[in-house]
């Protein structure tokens, strides 16, 4: 159902609040501290790097593999595991991910050499793609009410988004006050609760109409995201060197064959009438530039904070809590605000007023008192993220019938990882452009934030701006179709 439609009968009928039951709250909770966890997975490590390098003997230039591999199959997988669990029963995809981010986990505390790290770090991305779209795909199927799919999606906007900045927090916590290794046990009681709980209070779900897997596009569709994740993770980290350019060649290719190839396949990993779809294509787009823009700002707002103005990093998690309310603030909010504004109208204005309200960062100094501004903006620029990403969830898991909602979340879910893998890496190359090579004062530094925080929210305004032009239209039709 569409928002005209649910404006139609409402103005018919008055309105009435439908409840969830409370096994549809128990498969609530444990569903999104799922997703909460998962999200924070990414980045928990990331203030902890140098601490990390000094314990397992990681060289200066390996540290970015920590995080680099978790992206790389977090990113590249989710898609496949998606469409799995349309196949194979998506909570028992969910089931069996827990169970590896649980012996991961525990792989990853118990790590005394940086190949045992990076095969805990592969593990628990390859748990994360299968986890994640099984966990969405569940909370659509169990929802059917628009209102309840809505506020659960809201619900879960909130804890995937959340999930990456309070896992910077989490991550420096832990760290100061435990060890690094509690970055990783803390994962082991979360995901044996949920591997409990779930059969209990969620119900299996899978597609009605079975057919056999695509293996060559699943094949095509992840070597083709690892080779453009990596191609742009090595310019940020290299510059555009020859191994770079030819990943990203190498990913161009591939997923020009896989379009191709789909195109003639029966059983499509993706069909290309569903990838033809606007709604699809312009709410998959908008991911990238939602999630990307907002993990970039969240990367040199720690910069900003700890090299700028010479604050600890428990400062820097502390400015970033102004993100983490904007955010929940957002998703509470949200599903009332989308009952009364179309999704399709209301993604091109958030995500333009997400990328405005990174821009007041271009006039940061290094004085201390700037990050009272900087935290109220942040906390704006939050708001809208978090809005622009519940209205790219319910877009891209409306478009499609229930049989595909492994499918839908899974692109969506995919979409969102590839922003946060890409986000850094691509804006830390423009930093890099302007800093240049070897030492820089804190001046320079600022400098390059600002062109860096420029490029990204000038980047989110333009996007946004077409996503309103383009979507607005097609929710005027739906409108008059439904009157």
């Amino acid at each position: 159902m569409t928002t005209a439609d649910t404006a139609t009968t409402t103005a018919a009928a008055p309105p009435t609040r439908v409840r969830m039951t409370g096994r549809q709250v128990a498969a609530l909770v444990v569903l999104l501290a799922s997703q909460f966890m998962m999200a924070a997975d990414f980045s928990v490590l990331n203030v902890a790097l140098p601490e990390v390098g000094t314990s397992l003997g990681f060289s200066t230039g390996s540290l970015q593999w920590i995080t680099t591999t978790f992206a790389l199959c977090a990113a590249g997988c989710t898609l496949v595991f998606g469409r799995v669990g349309d196949y194979l029963g998506r909570r028992r995809i969910f089931t069996a991910g827990m169970v590896v981010l649980t012996l991961s986990s525990l792989v990853g505390g118990l790590a005394d050499s940086p190949a045992m790290l990076l095969v805990a770090r592969t593990l628990q991305g390859l748990a994360t793609a299968a986890v994640t779209p099984a966990a969405l795909a569940l909370l659509t199927t169990a929802f059917t009410e628009p209102g309840l799919r809505t506020r659960a999606l809201g619900l879960n906007s909130v804890m995937m988004s959340s999930g990456f900045s309070v896992g910077a927090i989490l991550g420096g916590v832990l760290t100061d006050v435990f060890s690094w290794r509690w970055a990783f046990f803390i994962n082991i009681p979360v995901a044996i609760a949920a591997i409990v709980v779930v059969p209990i209070v969620v119900d299996e779900s899978r597609a009605e109409q079975r057919s056999r897997i695509d293996l060559p596009g699943a094949l095509l569709i992840t070597l083709g995201l690892f080779a453009g994740i990596y191609g742009v993770t090595r310019v940020g980290e290299e510059g555009l060197d020859p191994v770079a350019g030819g990943s990203l060649i190498a990913a161009a290719v591939l997923l020009g064959v896989f379009w191709a190839v789909e195109g003639r396949t029966t059983d499509a990993l993706v069909p290309v009438k569903i990838l033809k779809k606007p709604d699809i294509a312009f709410g998959n787009l908008a991911a990238l530039f939602i999630f990307g823009g907002e993990t970039a700002l969240i990367f040199f707002t720690g910069l900003y904070v700890q090299n700028v103005l010479g604050l600890s990093s428990m400062v820097a998690g502390l400015v970033l809590l102004g993100i983490g309310v904007g955010q929940i603030v957002a998703g509470t909010v949200g599903p009332r605000i989308l009952q009364k504004v179309s999704p399709r109208t209301m993604l091109g204005v958030s995500l333009l007023l997400q990328g405005a309200f990174m821009l007041p960062a271009l006039w940061a100094t290094s004085d201390s008192y700037w990050l009272v501004p900087l935290i109220a903006t942040q906390f704006v620029n939050a708001f809208f993220s978090m809005l622009a990403a519940l209205c790219f969830m319910v877009i891209a898991t409306s478009s499609v019938d229930s049989d595909a909602q492994g499918m839908a979340t899974g692109m969506a879910t995919q979409s969102q990882q590839v922003g946060i893998a890409i986000g850094i890496p691509l804006v830390s190359a423009v930093f890099a452009a302007v800093i240049g090579q070897g030492t820089v004062t804190a001046a320079e530094e600022l400098t390059g934030i600002h062109v860096a925080i420029g490029v990204a929210g000038f980047s989110q305004v333009a996007v946004g701006l077409l996503l309103w032009l383009v979507l607005r239209g097609k929710s005027r039709q739906a409108a008059s179709v439904t009157a």
